[in-house]
């Protein structure tokens, strides 16, 4: 088939990234120091040598000179990694002061700003005022025309697509969109997605227990064709079992190139095509009409299912009803401080040697001897001076408090199961009493159908999340990012988002000297910039997009925008 297979393999990581405690091989590039060169021995015999004299001594001063410029660039090195090894549980044998932000203090921060927490008497911030920043909305041009069989030789369906998603919520919904998109380039009928059973997110839905599957195909109709199972012939070729159609491995990221020179040939001649896993195997860089396609299916064909939407809605209401003493604005939280989270990052908090052993335990059950490799490298204090760390509920209410939130904010915190719950969400209850979870909004047999299943429960924290005056970010990830992307969409192109610059706020809550007056001027100026980010629109030239089109829909989706009314209500979108 001419294709070329590709190794990409996606782990639980809410930064994106792939490594897992960010530790570093031996061989990779972020070690301190190259290792030393092997000195040249010469070949010339001595007698030969003082024949040479004039050319050897432009060589050896050619050769000082690279070492010289080589010792420049070591030595910072060497001394930045001594002091790395300082940091820490190190730094108490070797006598040096940690780095700046690179040791959990923040439980001490609070203890000694508590009092001057509770005897801040100064104006709170109004809810309804904190976002200044405005976009000038451009006239609204047309939708493309429909992208079928987009500079394709076959004018007709060419064939049918199955994909396989894998992933959470968000990663899911990526790849359903994705395949839209990819299924208009080839001009071929898309099966319903097929979600693949994970060990992280251990969650059997399927595709109709998440989403309106006929919400779907009306929507799509017109755009690409969607039909719930391979037709009759098609499944009696391969016996009724999908597994038995070839798998296509296809490169991450493939551009349009790609497919049309590689996977379309195959899809005319087999009349079926199986890829799989499906998540982010289309490039950003599309024409117009087919980003159309991932526009149309995010914002209007992936509709909740009716059991989601109907609890979300009442749970986006019960929000609004105990936030009237801010006329129904609420504070929503992805707080991503769950158990696994803390393990996977390798952060040290301050739970000593007790979370240390625990944390251990969970990632050698969850992740074998990943974090145990000959070579890899685990530096807690590098990762929390880098912003890697998962913020505390703690840290999360000591920012909000210095911005100017009081404690009469209603907060919704969006999240999992909490690391030490008990311990972690009482600072976070002192300083905002008003806390809320879908736990304690709906009853437990509203709540019961959807015990068990991670997906679910996000779509309820996803539709909560994305009617609340302010979104707080902490961690990263699918989740947080197409929530971004949303709000945008919904609200003339602000995310109304707060996203810590955590690399300063460690640093800060390390600071045991800072007063309660000079923290809140830095997170006020932190309130301000996330403001400034979240009206942001990168420049997108016609197939020049870099960032993506689901945190970034504008200018691509907005066509879809209805200016009129951007305060969008629950029963429309969820």
């Amino acid at each position: 088939m001419g294709m070329k297979a590709k190794a990409h393999h996606h782990h639980y990581n809410a930064n994106g990234g792939g490594g897992g405690c960010n530790g570093s091989e031996s061989s990779s590039s972020t070690s301190p120091s190259p290792p030393p060169s092997p000195r040249r021995h010469s070949t010339v015999p001595h007698c030969r040598r003082k024949l040479r004299t004039k050319p050897i001594s432009i060589a050896s001063s050619f050769l000082l000179l690279r070492r010289f410029l080589r010792l420049l660039v070591v030595l910072p090195l060497l001394y930045v990694s001594g002091l790395l090894m300082c940091v820490g549980p190190f730094s108490g044998l070797v006598g040096h002061t940690p780095l700046p932000g690179s040791v959990y203090r923040s439980h001490e921060m609070f203890q000694l700003l508590w009092p001057h927490i509770q005897a801040d008497n100064s104006t709170p911030i109004e809810l309804s005022s904190v976002w200044r920043f405005r976009r000038k909305l451009k006239e609204q041009k047309p939708c493309p025309p429909s992208a079928s069989g987009l500079q394709l030789d076959s004018p007709g369906l060419t064939g049918y697509l199955i994909v396989e998603v894998n992933g959470g919520l968000n990663q899911q919904r990526s790849a359903i969109c994705n395949a839209v998109a990819l299924a208009g380039l080839l001009n071929a009928v898309l099966v319903i997605p097929r979600f693949e059973f994970h060990n992280v997110w251990r969650d059997t839905s399927t595709f109709t227990d998440i989403y309106d599957e006929d919400h779907f195909i009306a929507t799509l109709e017109g755009h690409v064709k969607v039909v719930k199972e391979l037709p009759e012939m098609l499944m009696d070729k391969f016996d009724h079992n999908i597994s038995n159609i070839p798998t296509l491995r296809v490169q991450a990221w493939a551009p349009v190139r790609y497919y049309k020179g590689e996977v379309y040939p195959v899809l005319q001649k087999q009349g079926v095509i199986r890829i799989a896993p499906f998540a982010n195997r289309l490039a950003m860089n599309v024409p117009p009409p087919i980003q159309h396609l991932r526009c149309l299916t995010n914002y209007e064909a992936l509709k909740f299912s009716s059991p989601i939407s109907n609890l979300a809605n009442k749970l986006v209401e019960r929000m609004t009803e105990m936030s009237s003493r801010t006329s129904g604005k609420y504070v929503a939280v992805h707080l991503r401080f769950e158990e696994d989270m803390v393990a996977f990052s390798c952060c040290l908090y301050d739970g000593g040697e007790a979370e240390n052993v625990a944390m251990n335990s969970i990632r050698q059950k969850g992740w074998g001897d990943k974090f145990k490799r000959k070579g890899r490298v685990t530096l807690p204090g590098l990762n929390r001076i880098d912003g890697k760390c998962p913020l505390t509920p703690l840290e999360v209410g000591m920012m909000l408090r210095g911005m100017g939130f009081d404690n009469s904010t209603s907060i919704y915190l969006a999240s999992g199961k909490i690391y030490w719950a008990e311990k972690h969400l009482a600072p976070l209850l002192k300083l905002f009493p008003y806390l809320h979870t879908k736990e304690s909004l709906a009853t437990p047999d509203e709540l019961a159908p959807f015990e068990g299943y991670s997906s679910r429960l996000a779509a309820l924290d996803y539709t909560v999340c994305l009617f609340s005056e302010f979104f707080v970010t902490t961690q990263g990830g699918n989740f947080p990012h197409f929530l971004m992307g949303h709000r945008r969409f919904s609200y003339g192109g602000h995310a109304k988002t707060i996203i810590p610059d955590k690399r300063k706020l460690v640093v800060l809550l390390q600071n045991m000297s800072i007063s309660w007056k000079d923290f809140k001027l830095e997170m006020e100026a932190m309130l301000t910039e996330s403001d400034r980010k979240g009206k942001i629109i990168p420049r997108v030239k016609k197939f020049t997009r870099k960032s993506s089109v689901y945190t970034y829909p504008l200018p691509e989706c907005s066509c879809l925008q209805k200016h009129n009314n951007t305060q969008i209500v629950p029963s429309a979108h969820s």
